[in-house]
Order: structure tokens, then C-alpha cells, then sequence
């Protein structure tokens, strides 16, 4: 299953109560939809954090990062790529 669906899944099933007929496309902002408040983000970042065994540091909260589905699979996948280094992100 791709990141976009698992988000998809996740917001569907915690944020519309599994209606899975409510209009969400992967570029919708969740913030400025009302799907989420600062609550909301916090179940965003630790499904994102349990999920995708990562850890998002402070200044990786932000809506650039989380606010829509299209924006955490691009951020999940950033993250979870190796640095061009060679170390761990």
C-alpha cells in the first residue's frame, strides 16, 4: 500500500469517522478543510512517527510537512531516504 493511502486510511478513519464517501483529495489542505486542529496534528505526527518508524524533529512541524496527504508521503519518503552522505536523515 502506498504512504498516500496508509495517511488516506488513517485521516478517513480518525478525522471523518471511517466515511469513506467525504470528498479528500491527496493536495487538500487539512487545515484549511477543518479536518484537523492542533489535536489532529498530534495524531498525524505520532501515526507518522509509529507508522514509518521515524522521528520528526521540532522544526518538522510544520504544515509545509503535514497539511495535506500529498505533503506527510513527501516528507515520509524524504525522510525515510538515505542522505546523499550516506548517514541517516
Amino acid at each position: 500500500m502506498s504512504v498516500e493511502q496508509e495517511v488516506r486510511d488513517f485521516v478517513v478513519r480518525n478525522f471523518f469517522y471511517g466515511d469513506k464517501s467525504a470528498p479528500l483529495s491527496d493536495a487538500d489542505s487539512f487545515i484549511e478543510r477543518g479536518i484537523i486542529d492542533s489535536t489532529g496534528v498530534l495524531e498525524i505526527v505520532h501515526f507518522v512517527e509509529s507508522r514509518y518508524d521515524i522521528v520528526l524533529s521540532d522544526d518538522e512541524l510544520v504544515p509545509e510537512n503535514l497539511d495535506s496527504i500529498a505533503r506527510i508521503a513527501r516528507f515520509v519518503r524524504a525522510k525515510r531516504a538515505p542522505a546523499a552522505d550516506g548517514q541517516a536523515p
